[in-house]
């Protein structure tokens, strides 16, 4: 027979009503009697039922990623973060891919009116987009925002991108490069802005002049990278190194450059964004900045359920990064 939540209460020595908010994660419940409920609950192996549990508190306990992404790699990572917090606290995680501006609006109202969410969590570009998040607010639906570009009076998470390409183009400087390209992020993104500025601020640090030939566009996609790739390879004067403004676009100037025979990191230095599986399953490995995606996939539901519980709870975080020096950079060869 299935467990029901009595047996659990009786097996704690509790009521109901304190195994509910124990399973609901609610505070104010002692450590103790927390304790007691969650190793009744392992001993008999009871999973709540999902229907009785919505009726009850008139929640469907089920969240939404909203995404209009194109980096699929990126996407997996915040989804596992968040997989792990509503695991955690008994929530479902739905997908929403939704268009951008008045696009967004036939996907969002499907959305709420067929899975009714608690509350979803944005990524960019989404994150910034006015007629979402006006959509949200004007029907009262919890969000939380993944690097927003715009943090005040948000919840979620950030990180100080710019810094961290300032520190990764320091890199490159330090090994002698002078000639760097850059593939920009898509318009709309934080990312494109913040990445694209902490790329000018390093060379300012370090003398060197901007050249906007040096600079491309992109798309965070694996097949805009190929594009931007061969566009700085074509130069008179090619770069002897390439920042991309994310993994999947670095990848792609690998591509770009064997496809003409050239070598990384012997003929061309390659770094990367995000530190997803694809910086470490290339070779040679990428040399990136490590944005804890998965980590700020879970925060940011994390603080998104707060909000659902206590409608002033919830903050933005701040997260820290790192810059990963592999094997895809080094000192430019003598020409």
């Amino acid at each position: 027979m299935r467990t029901r939540i009595e047996d659990v209460a009786a097996t704690a020595g509790v009521s109901i009503k304190t195994v509910s908010r124990v399973l609901n994660n609610e505070p104010n419940v002692r450590a103790e009697t927390r304790q007691r409920v969650e190793a009744a609950v392992a001993q008999l192996g009871y999973k709540p039922n999902p229907s009785a549990r919505s009726l009850a508190a008139q929640r469907s306990y089920a969240l939404a990623l909203v995404y209009n992404n194109p980096s699929r790699n990126y996407l997996m990572e915040i989804q596992g973060g968040m997989l792990e917090a509503c695991h955690a606290r008994h929530y479902n995680l739905l997908l929403g891919p939704v268009g951008t501006g008045r696009q967004s609006l036939p996907d969002l109202s499907a959305l709420f009116e067929n899975s009714r969410p608690d509350g979803v969590v944005l990524i960019p570009p989404l994150t910034d987009d006015p007629v979402v998040l006006d959509y949200l607010d004007a029907h009262q639906i919890p969000y939380a925002c993944i690097a927003p570009i715009h943090p005040r009076d948000r919840i979620g998470v950030r990180m100080d991108e710019t810094t961290a390409v300032v520190e990764l183009i320091g890199h490159l400087v330090a090994q002698g490069h002078r000639r760097i390209g850059h593939i920009l992020g898509p318009r709309g993104h934080g990312a494109r802005q913040w990445r694209q500025a902490g790329y000018r601020q390093a060379l300012r640090a370090a003398g060197i002049d901007y050249d906007p030939a040096l600079v491309v566009n992109g798309r965070f996609s694996f097949e805009s990278g190929v594009e931007a790739a061969n566009a700085l390879l074509d130069l008179e004067t090619p770069p002897t190194a390439i920042f991309a403004a994310n993994d999947d676009m670095a990848a792609a100037v690998y591509r770009a450059a064997g496809q003409r025979g050239l070598r990384v990191p012997r003929d061309l230095s390659v770094c990367g964004f995000d530190d997803t599986p694809i910086a470490g399953h290339i070779f040679p490995a990428l040399t990136t900045v490590r944005q804890p995606t998965t980590q700020m996939g879970r925060q940011a539901t994390e603080q998104l359920i707060e909000r659902i519980r206590t409608a002033s709870a919830g903050r933005m975080i701040t997260v820290e990064h790192a810059v990963l020096v592999r094997e895809s950079t080094a000192p430019p060869r003598r020409r």
